[in-house]
C-alpha cells in the first residue's frame, strides 16, 4: 500500500519555524489516519465493509470524498448533511461508509465472526517541536484510554501516526496493552500500517520510521 496524498504540508506558525524536518510541517490529520486504516482493513484483513465516523473538524481537514474518488470508490448513497457523508463502493464490491456521527468508534469493520474497532489520532509527523511531539504522545495515550473505557466487541486497535517518538512509546505500551486486549497500529506517511504488538512487529516499524 502506497498513498502519496495523505499528508498535508503547511508552513509552520512563527513559534514553530525551524522545528520541523524541512521548511513545511507534514500533517497526517486524524481523518487521513482513519482512511488509511480503513484501506488497510479492506486490503489486508479481509474486510468487505468498513465504517468511518469522523466529526466536523475531520471533514474540514481532510477531503474524504475526493480521496476515495481518486481510488475509484464511487459515492452510492448519502448520509447526513455533509458533502462527504455516505457510502462509497469500488469495482470489487468493497464499501466504505463515512458517517459523521460520534460515539461509534473511529473505524469499525466486521471481519468473519468478530468486530475490529479502532480509535485514531493524527499529528505532525516531521516535527521536533516539544509541544507537538508531546501531542503525539498524548494522542496514543488517549486512544488507548478510549478503548479501555469502551466495552470490547472484538479486536480493539489504537491507531496513530508513525514517528520515532510514537514508536518508542508504542513499544513500551504494547505489552501492557496486550494484557488488556488492545493492539497498537502506526500509520506511515504513505499509508503503511505497522502493528506493534510483538518484538518482531516493533522491528518492522523501526525500519519504516528511519
Amino acid at each position: 500500500m502506497d498513498f502519496e496524498d495523505l499528508v498535508t504540508a503547511l508552513a509552520p506558525p512563527r513559534n514553530r519555524v525551524g522545528k520541523s524536518d524541512g521548511d513545511h510541517e507534514h500533517h497526517l490529520y486524524e481523518g487521513a489516519v482513519m482512511i488509511a486504516y480503513a484501506m488497510h482493513l479492506l486490503r489486508t484483513e479481509g474486510a468487505q465493509h468498513v465504517r468511518i465516523h469522523p466529526d466536523g473538524e475531520h471533514g474540514k481537514q481532510f477531503d474524504f470524498s475526493g480521496w476515495l474518488e481518486r481510488r475509484q470508490f464511487r459515492k452510492i448513497s448519502t448520509i447526513g448533511t455533509t458533502a462527504y457523508g455516505g457510502g462509497y463502493e469500488n469495482a470489487a464490491g468493497q464499501t466504505i461508509t463515512v458517517n459523521p456521527r460520534s460515539g461509534l468508534g473511529d473505524v469499525v469493520a466486521e471481519v468473519g465472526d468478530h468486530v475490529i474497532s479502532a480509535e485514531c489520532k493524527g499529528g505532525i509527523i516531521n516535527t521536533k517541536h516539544s509541544g507537538q511531539v508531546s501531542r503525539l504522545y498524548k494522542g496514543l495515550c488517549e486512544t488507548v484510554g478510549m478503548l479501555m473505557a469502551t466495552p470490547s466487541q472484538g479486536r480493539q486497535v489504537a491507531v496513530v501516526p508513525l514517528t520515532r517518538s510514537t514508536l518508542r512509546l508504542a513499544e513500551r505500551l504494547a505489552p501492557r496493552c496486550a494484557l488488556a486486549g488492545i493492539e497498537i497500529a502506526l500509520v506511515s506517511s504513505r499509508g503503511e500500517v505497522m502493528n506493534v504488538k510483538s518484538p518482531q512487529g516493533a522491528e518492522r516499524a523501526t525500519s519504516a520510521a528511519k
